[in-house]
């Protein structure tokens, strides 16, 4: 493993005074594939989207590449409150991960291609002519070169969730995020769209996914967390979380996989 690219530490948030995230810290190094499971409700999409400042944590710390991105302060009246990193900071941060969504997120009035390069010309002000050479070049590792042209209503689901992957890669994150990529899919289309994912984890990209998939979590892993209740009951390799002694580890895998 490399270098830790994500710490969390402490992690809090509620919505209308009810916590969903009670409190979570983990770490994740260069290289690492971590899947993240556990029952509907228990905090695993916010904490993917605090961990992506979709949402502001209400405590604890947010760290990426030993950068606080998120950290509490204590106000003039002693209420703790969590404060961001200066705006300069926070888009350097913003750099170092990418995000897919279950519901694709796309452009519908962008071609594929112009979904594709929009970030890497506007925001990371790179050249035309680069942004379509990274483009191409992803378009052809996900196998939809012939689709360049197309408008996301013109694709599967399947299709437009690779392009949402291409997206995300194409501004060359550390880490990519995943929430529950395959949720909007059926069965046919999961299986293109974890093919990809595990291309991904075999060229050693940093990736934190929320699944229910518990065969690919498997395969795929280098390490499972189990939340529930807005907390990390369990995490360990793979072997580890399936054999548990945990029994409400076990039943849930089991549930998940019959």
């Amino acid at each position: 493993m490399g270098s830790r690219l994500l710490e969390i530490n402490h992690m809090k948030k509620g919505f209308d005074g009810k916590g969903v995230l009670e409190d979570i810290s983990l770490t994740v190094e260069e290289g690492e594939v971590v899947s993240i499971i556990g029952p509907s409700g228990s905090g695993k999409s916010t904490l993917l989207r605090c961990a992506t400042m979709l949402e502001q944590m209400d405590g604890g710390e947010l760290i990426y590449q030993g950068q606080r991105a998120v950290w509490e302060k204590t106000d003039k009246k002693g209420d703790v409150k969590c404060v961001l990193a200066p705006k300069d900071q926070m888009k350097q941060i913003k750099r170092t991960f990418g995000l897919v969504f279950q519901n694709f997120n796309l452009f519908p009035h962008y071609t594929v291609m112009k979904n594709i390069i929009d970030a890497p010309v506007s925001v990371d002000k790179i050249s035309r002519k680069e942004a379509e050479e990274r483009a191409w070049k992803l378009l052809r590792q996900l196998g939809l070169e012939d689709k360049a042209e197309a408008y996301p209503f013109q694709l599967s689901g399947g299709q437009q969730q690779r392009v949402s992957i291409a997206r995300a890669l194409a501004l060359q994150p550390k880490i990519l995020f995943f929430d529950e990529p395959t949720s909007a899919l059926d069965p046919e289309l999961t299986v293109e769209v974890l093919k990809v994912i595990k291309e991904l984890a075999k060229e050693k990209m940093t990736m934190i996914i929320v699944t229910h998939e518990m065969q690919f979590a498997r395969e795929v892993s280098d390490r499972i967390i189990f939340m529930e209740q807005g907390l990390i009951q369990e995490q360990g390799t793979p072997e580890e979380i399936f054999t548990s002694s945990n029994t409400r580890v076990r039943e849930f895998i089991g549930k998940m996989n019959a």
